[in-house]
């Protein structure tokens, strides 16, 4: 796996990376979801770490906290693969 370095951060290519894929196909439906429906629906861990890697692979996913322990995710139009 292929993985790069910008300031001071580590992340996978979202080109190569199945787990950064897998959480793209979720969120690519345009609508929030949350980390727990990710978690879930893509089947991997730690989804704050793989929205921070999407974001440094130049993806825009803006988290909304609508509830005191629930936050949202939304992949905006125009960063699809």
């Amino acid at each position: 796996m292929e993985y790069q370095m910008k300031t001071g951060s580590h992340f996978a290519n979202a080109e190569t990376s199945e787990r950064l894929q897998h959480v793209l196909v979720v969120l690519g439906d345009g609508l929030e979801h949350t980390t727990y429906e990710i978690l879930h629906q893509a089947q991997v861990c730690a989804v704050n770490s793989i929205i921070h890697e999407l974001r440094k692979n130049g993806f825009d996913i803006p988290k909304a906290k609508r509830r005191a322990d629930r936050y949202y995710y939304k992949l905006q139009k125009g960063t699809e693969q």
